[in-house]
């Protein structure tokens, strides 16, 4: 596979596989924070992950819901665990910026990705999720009102904090803001990691 960023080959090697061993604690609390979203959407039938590493929120969508639920990853190793996910149908082994779909889903769904995205390519992600939705985009990152880059874990330019879903909403007029809140690390039954959450339909 040929990658556009540095981003993008930090996370399809070996931290990215590092990662998928640390990724197995939150299905719990994502049960909990699916279930309030979908409380707040119709007739979704479909969905599609954008970076879905070894498949929590798949799991947590395939628990509250009957849901034809796809993947698409960029990580091999991740891809591996999403391939025993019997549940799932299908899975792509592509990057988010070089994808092309040939079906759209009732929801797209990023979460903690775009925070790992090249600033740069944004907009080509943006653009994908906004394409593959038939009704609505799901996405919880970490939020700030301007743009800035932060260390993560030891390294440089691999994580970045903005206002996405503000970013998405203003490259396209039909969007409307349905919901959102925040996530937080602290919660006494369902902690995640200080996100906030953004749901978006197309009007």
């Amino acid at each position: 596979m040929q990658y556009k960023t540095e981003q993008e080959k930090f996370w399809a090697q070996e931290f990215g596989d590092e990662y998928c061993k640390r990724n197995t604690s939150i299905i719990k609390s994502n049960i909990n924070f699916f279930s309030k979203v979908f409380n707040r959407v119709e007739n979704v039938n479909s969905v599609i992950e954008f970076g879905s590493n070894i498949g929590m929120n798949l799991h947590a969508l395939n628990t509250i819901s009957d849901l034809e639920l796809s993947a698409i990853e960029i990580n091999k190793t991740a891809v591996k665990e999403l391939e025993t996910l019997e549940f799932l149908h299908k899975i792509y082994n592509e990057s988010l910026l070089d994808i092309n779909l040939d079906e759209k889903f009732d929801l797209t769904l990023i979460k903690g990705v775009l925070i790992h995205i090249n600033p740069k390519y944004l907009k080509v992600v943006y653009e994908k999720l906004y394409t593959y939705s038939k009704k609505y985009i799901l996405v919880v990152e970490y939020y700030n009102p301007t743009p800035i880059e932060i260390p993560y874990r030891g390294y440089k330019e691999k994580l970045f904090k903005r206002d996405f879903a503000g970013e998405i909403m203003d490259m396209y007029d039909n969007l409307k803001l349905i919901d959102y809140g925040f996530l937080y690390h602290r919660d006494n039954n369902f902690p995640q990691d200080d996100m906030t959450w953004f749901l978006l339909e197309k009007k």
